[in-house]
């Protein structure tokens, strides 16, 4: 287990103490702002990136008329700042490329942030396209094993539309092109799956070993650190840090 998937774990670990931080509901309302504005498209139905902030929105109770301000912003048919998308790379301790997901209506501000904590945490800001093809842009989606072996998911999944799978202890991360995001997680569904999450992702194609114990750590505290940025969406990394040190 490498990669997303065990920063995804991670994540999922820590989860309970970040749904009480009042940053949640800001990130995710902006998600919903730059999905509407990036395509001009507020129906959910047919925009699914909108569809995918929603749907976390809810899951984050987040309130019926917060997302519906933030809808009518993104259309123009309210005054509101002007939200923009932006992706930084960078390298962390080690090399280990990341991926920084923010959206800001004030980009001096959000690098400044973002260089601070990069260079506190051992890491710097890396020169636009030499991190991010190490990545590829994706839809992933978590299922619950619930009983049943990773050969027996991946079988079943491959069968649904599935392009590939990585075994993530209780959970199997199943990943497809973004457009095919919603049809597939409807199939899996539809086939009995424990969907848990879906969501669009940098998954790493190259990864770079993480093998002592100090500098995972320090690389770890750096990408949760990036992540507790407003202004920072997401995060993603390549790195291979052994199972037993997440422990």
């Amino acid at each position: 287990m490498s990669g997303h998937s065990k920063w995804s774990k991670i994540k999922h670990q820590k989860g309970a103490t970040d749904a009480v931080k009042g940053k949640v509901f800001t990130k995710i309302l902006r998600a919903i702002y730059i999905a509407v504005k990036e395509s001009g498209n507020a129906d959910p139905e047919s925009n699914f990136k909108l569809r995918l902030a929603i749907e976390k929105a809810r899951e984050a109770n987040v309130p019926k008329e917060n997302i519906e301000r933030a809808l009518e912003k993104a259309k123009g048919s309210a005054e509101g700042t002007n939200i923009e998308e932006v992706v930084y790379e960078a390298f962390g301790p080690g090399g280990v490329g990341i991926i920084i997901l923010a959206a800001t209506e004030n980009k001096m501000r959000t690098v400044a942030e973002v260089k601070n904590i990069l260079d506190r945490g051992g890491g710097s800001l890396a020169a636009m396209g030499s991190v991010i093809h190490f990545f590829k842009y994706c839809g992933s989606i978590s299922v619950a094993k619930n009983g049943k072996t990773y050969d027996q998911i991946m079988e079943e999944a491959i069968n649904i539309g599935a392009e590939d799978l990585e075994d993530s202890g209780e959970f199997v991360e199943i990943y497809t092109q973004p457009k095919d995001l919603h049809k597939l997680k409807e199939a899996l569904q539809k086939t009995n799956f424990t969907v848990t999450h879906s969501e669009l992702v940098y998954r790493p194609i190259t990864l770079v070993p993480v093998e002592d114990l100090g500098k995972a750590k320090k690389t770890l505290s750096l990408l949760s650190s990036l992540e507790e940025i407003e202004d920072v969406q997401k995060v993603f990394a390549n790195f291979d840090i052994p199972d037993s040190y997440l422990k």
